[in-house]
């Protein structure tokens, strides 16, 4: 069901990708378009190869299409100077990945606190906030090597919402988790997206958590079928 609110977050309008593999072109994304709306949950599903976490992650700036535009919040997103790119991405988007991509010799207060760092801000007090709205208060000292697979995970998903983003991004977030863990991650993440209507895009294989979604798209050799 689609969200009821007209704003557009994020489109494709016509998104071609193409990888180059020894001599041969290979067609990742024919053609693609879609609306995301404010505040809407989608789910990006289909058989690998798809071409699921290549349209994420061109609709999430960070592959370039071969062709078509992507607009996030009204503007063509890779017409934008590589500077105003990196500072949507550091300010307007939101990441999580399915390995966790955690510094291994930073705490989780200090892998939280990354994005803030970026920007040259130093939020302490947000990042332990966030840690204990996930449920790791206790553990802001403790290194990756000492968190499990959903504790990881948890800490990714504080980081990602450090810089208070419109739009979150996720790829496969629990794809490395065992089914009860995973299922509380994902409830976990859309308890906070709704908290603050942000917008939320997450590729998954798992149909069951795709039903959490406002939307499903599904994808067969890089064109929308539904």
């Amino acid at each position: 069901m689609p969200c009821p609110d007209s704003e557009i977050s994020v489109a494709a309008i016509d998104i071609v990708r193409t990888f180059h593999i020894g001599e041969n072109d290979i067609e990742v994304l024919r053609g693609v378009s879609l609306d995301v709306h404010h505040s809407e949950t989608m789910f990006l599903i289909g058989p690998s190869g798809a071409g699921k976490t290549s349209l994420l992650y061109t609709l999430a700036g960070l592959e370039r299409p071969n062709s078509g535009q992507v607009m996030i919040e009204g503007k063509s997103f890779y017409e934008l100077s590589r500077r105003e790119q990196a500072r949507i991405r550091n300010t307007r988007l939101g990441y999580i990945f399915q390995s966790f991509f955690l510094l291994p010799e930073l705490t989780a207060l200090e892998n939280v606190m990354i994005p803030a760092l970026i920007r040259n801000k130093t939020s302490r007090a947000r990042a332990h906030e966030l840690l204990e709205r996930v449920g790791l208060g206790a553990r802001t000292a403790h290194l990756p090597s000492e968190l499990s697979g959903g504790e990881q995970q948890r800490v990714a998903i504080a980081r990602s919402l450090m810089n208070d983003p419109a739009i979150l991004f996720a790829d496969e977030p629990t794809g490395n988790l065992d089914t009860a863990t995973g299922s509380s991650v994902m409830t976990l993440l859309m308890e906070l997206v709704n908290e603050q209507r942000r917008t939320l895009l997450v590729v998954t294989h798992d149909q069951t958590l795709a039903r959490l979604g406002d939307r499903t798209i599904t994808l067969v050799d890089g064109r929308i079928v539904n």
